[in-house]
């Protein structure tokens, strides 16, 4: 097996994780999740609408994340994937250390854990769109990159929707104008509140916080990583479909 096989082969082994129905353990998080929500100050809940909004405006239009193309073109898609495995190591430390410290100030400096990990988030999302040669400057390039974002930190069934979008992206994107910021932000409190919640919890808070910023800047790392393959063999025009129907 070749590393163009290899690669499409484990796209296809990560399209049938993701889209694996959720199972008792989810739904239980699920409902204590919710009892959880009804317990937090509305202060945190506006904090968080609040950062997520201003960090989809910051990426369609703002300049704090960009970075210029990476000089790549050269270089194999193994190659590129390299760079950004090395990037996200980096960024992962970051999160972290920035999660541990957050989340041992208790809820004040819980609350600003938020807003920080987005950045964190974003800049590496940017980064890889860089190291594949991608002109982040350009709307339609910031647009995938909350796409991205989206389809790491959605419910099984965003993902599925997020997921088609960007298996056709070059056919679709001159249709689409924006994304939709109320549902991301659902989409994305729904995916990590239960963990990081229990950040703002005394005693345990750093603890929580650096293990769930590792975990969740590792989803993004292996969801970042795989949307760009599926993008890289479109452009290649490599016809093969990899099958989203998690029972094939």
């Amino acid at each position: 097996m070749n590393s163009e096989q290899r690669m499409k082969s484990e796209v296809e082994i990560w399209k049938r994780k993701m889209m694996k129905k959720s199972g008792m353990m989810n739904r239980i998080t699920k409902k204590a999740q919710d009892k959880i929500n009804g317990l937090i100050p509305e202060k945190a809940h506006k904090v968080i609408t609040e950062s997520i909004k201003k960090m989809v405006q910051a990426t369609l239009f703002g300049s704090e994340y960009l970075t210029k193309p990476k000089e790549t073109y050269n270089l194999s898609l193994e190659e590129k994937e390299a760079l950004i495995k090395d990037s996200l190591n980096k960024f992962r430390k970051t999160a972290v250390v920035e999660g541990a410290g957050t989340g041992a100030g208790g809820l004040l400096l819980g609350l600003a854990d938020f807003p920080l990990l987005l950045s964190i988030k974003m800049k590496f999302l940017f980064e890889v769109a860089s190291i594949h040669g991608y002109d982040v400057k350009a709307y339609e390039e910031r647009l995938f990159i909350l796409y991205v974002f989206q389809l790491a930190f959605s419910s099984e069934e965003h993902k599925k929707n997020v997921l088609e979008t960007i298996s056709h992206w070059d056919e679709v994107k001159g249709e689409l104008v924006d994304v939709d910021w109320q549902v991301l932000q659902q989409e994305y409190r729904d995916y990590i509140d239960f963990v990081k919640m229990l950040q703002l919890v005394p005693g345990i808070g750093a603890i929580v916080g650096a293990y769930a910023n590792y975990n969740l800047l590792d989803q993004l790392g292996e969801t970042a990583i795989n949307a760009y393959r599926i993008r890289a063999f479109n452009r290649n025009e490599i016809t093969e479909e990899i099958p989203l129907d998690s029972d094939k």
